[in-house]
């Protein structure tokens, strides 16, 4: 491996050329902010987190020398194999941004360990359960984990999260354990709904964000509301979401 690798447009038979990574990261941005401004948010932040599934740890040094910097696995094992290969780069002499990872698929109480100390934003916590098993890790290690409450508002069984009205009873006790922050809600709209009932659920969600937020609850900061993926971020951002979650349309 060499100490620089290039920023490079792919060519795939029968495609084309395609954007590279650095490009796509301009792509998605132009059209946050081309969303941003239809709905009358003009200069309101959007983070985008670029989700590395499907990728390596060379796509994702591409990503974080292009400056997307924020990043985020579905899977436990995915995450460390990634945080492993990045740190041994730096140990070879690699030079490696400072990356801020987040945990967005569905985690198990049994792999918290694994995470803390190594993820800025967990964005599926969908139990006390769970909530408890971070907390308890956390103040052993000495940190603070950052958490969203996962909500399920579309109603689909395979989806996990909470139902709306169980979300607020959740993020109060949630805020009350030690070494545990709140940051907000996370949801996921179904594979290819339509605009109108994309809009309907990240409506329901931000409203529901709004709502907890006007309560100021005690160790609840409620300023992260995380909706809006590769195919339906632009509908996202228009209905309120301030972090997306995108994959594909970076990294091909």
């Amino acid at each position: 491996m060499t100490n620089m690798l290039s920023t490079t447009t792919k060519f795939t038979k029968g495609r084309g050329y395609e954007l590279s990574i650095a490009e796509n990261i301009c792509v998605v941005k132009e059209e946050v902010r081309r969303a941003l401004e239809e709905s009358g948010r003009p200069g309101d932040n959007v983070t985008i987190v670029a989700v590395t599934k499907y990728s390596d740890a060379e796509a994702v040094l591409e990503a974080a020398r292009a400056g997307q910097t924020e990043l985020a696995e579905n899977r436990v094992q995915m995450l460390i194999e990634k945080w492993n290969a990045l740190d041994e780069m730096r140990q070879n002499g690699i030079d490696v941004p400072e990356i801020s990872w987040h945990l967005i698929g569905h985690l198990q109480t049994n792999k918290v360990k694994y995470v803390i100390g190594k993820v800025k934003l967990i964005h599926s916590c969908d139990s006390l359960k769970l909530a408890r098993e971070i907390s308890q890790r956390s103040e052993k290690a000495g940190v603070v984990t950052h958490i969203l409450i996962e909500v399920n508002v579309s109603g689909e069984e395979s989806k996990s999260g909470v139902r709306p009205e169980e979300a607020e009873d959740l993020a109060r006790a949630c805020a009350e354990l030690p070494g545990v922050r709140v940051d907000g809600l996370m949801t996921m709209a179904p594979r290819d709904a339509d605009e109108a009932f994309l809009t309907d659920i990240f409506t329901k969600t931000h409203k529901l964000f709004v709502d907890i937020n006007k309560k100021n609850i005690y160790n609840l900061s409620m300023t992260t509301l995380s909706m809006g993926m590769s195919a339906d971020f632009v509908t996202a951002v228009k209905c309120g979401s301030n972090m997306i979650r995108v994959g594909h349309r970076i990294f091909g």
